[in-house]
């Protein structure tokens, strides 16, 4: 007679006696995770775990990682771009005023980055 894990297709192998189940974890990308990546597996392992628990019994932990990652980083490229351009953040005024840009420069990437977490990396 067989059990009902055998009925669902699964096999056993014997290991000193007692039946182990052959259980195997499925294939998983092996990419590098940058900043966003490393913050969004922060926030569901504290906040989200079920999602966490899934991603990572399912295997697609880095890809999904690397996908927050890209993801985040197109956008902040984006944003940057376009309130730098709305501003008038330019190369004269680097020119003229080095200190000025600089200090516009970085409030615009704090800026973008703050909608980036709230909108792609804390979900």
């Amino acid at each position: 007679m067989k059990t009902l894990y055998e009925n669902l297709g699964r096999t056993y192998h014997e290991e000193n006696g007692y039946l182990i189940p052959n259980v195997t974890l499925p294939e998983q990308t092996d990419y590098q995770i940058g900043k966003y990546g490393r913050m969004h597996l922060d926030y569901i392992k504290s906040h989200r775990r079920g999602r966490y628990t899934t991603l990572l019994t399912e295997g697609k932990m880095n890809a999904r990682l690397h996908e927050i990652d890209l993801e985040a980083n197109e956008m902040l490229e984006n944003i940057i771009t376009r309130l730098a351009t709305e501003r008038g953040i330019d190369e004269n005024l680097k020119a003229r005023d080095m200190l000025r840009w600089v200090a516009e420069m970085n409030n615009i990437k704090a800026s973008a980055e703050e909608i980036v977490l709230r909108e792609v990396v804390l979900v």
